[in-house]
């Protein structure tokens, strides 16, 4: 992607991203309604709905594929090199709850990779956008992952229902703090933007719920893999992903040996 094309892009995805922020502005945290997916795959609100369809109608050109938790998946978007991966309501459950920490999510996948993302979140007013060629922004103010060089006093966001469920407890006597937060595309951006020093989860996630942070937190000059050590790929025929671990590029192999014997739960 050259300089002015991953311009344009990040350029895209902010207009998007206001876009979909203006249109869910009725909606009030803590106060919809909600229903459950077919196959209990978790729940679901009008502004899920609406927020899909604005960055639907404002993202894809000619030639470019799309993959959203909220749209049927079309496989034609493997044959496409420019995918668009989008959550347009990441951490429904924390915006069903009034907690305001969810976000919409907008990424740009080019040849498998997570090239440029954003997220925004209404509550908080929070913007981060960014790519590999322009680095990452948030409200207008150039950031970059923390240069933390070890887990002793770091700050890691967790999951606020993986913590809830009891699964952070083997990490209470750890060197470092945790803080739970809602959205995974909330706390990637987080990192990206120098606002806590790692995340990670064991738990598997999809390609949309990631690949915004992703492209964040790698152009922001930090590392995201899979909890195994592999490189994320995007646009697969399975969207499920492996849980990932993510960070300043000076926690990467200590957090990579700290995870290790956690792999299998």
């Amino acid at each position: 992607m050259t300089s002015n094309t991953a311009q344009d892009t990040v350029s895209r995805i902010a207009e998007a991203l206001d876009a979909a922020r203006q249109a869910i502005a009725r909606f009030v945290p803590g106060a919809v309604e909600a229903t459950e997916k077919p196959g209990g795959r978790g729940p679901l609100t009008e502004a899920d709905q609406i927020g899909n369809r604005v960055l639907r109608e404002m993202l894809p050109r000619a030639g470019e594929g799309w993959l959203s938790e909220e749209s049927v998946d079309d496989l034609a978007r493997l044959k496409a090199r420019r995918v668009w991966v989008v959550d347009p309501l990441d951490g429904t459950n924390e915006f069903i709850a009034g907690v305001p920490e969810w976000c919409i999510s907008v990424a740009m996948v080019e040849d498998g990779l997570a090239t440029a993302g954003g997220i925004v979140n209404p509550v908080t007013g929070e913007v981060i956008v960014g790519s590999r060629e322009t680095g990452v922004t948030a409200n207008g103010k150039t950031v970059r992952v923390t240069m933390r060089q070890g887990l002793l006093g770091a700050v890691i966001l967790a999951s606020r229902s993986e913590v809830a469920r009891g699964e952070w407890d083997r990490f209470r006597d750890a060197p470092f703090s945790i803080r739970p937060t809602g959205s995974v595309a909330y706390k990637l951006a987080r990192v990206a933007a120098g606002l806590a020093d790692a995340t990670w989860t064991l738990t598997c996630k999809n390609e949309w719920d990631v690949a915004a942070g992703a492209a964040l937190v790698e152009a922001a000059g930090g590392f995201v893999l899979g909890v195994d050590g592999s490189p994320l790929r995007f646009n697969q025929a399975s969207t499920l992903l492996p849980g990932l671990m993510a960070g300043g590029m000076g926690l990467r192999d200590e957090l990579m040996a700290f995870l290790r014997p956690h792999r299998s739960g």
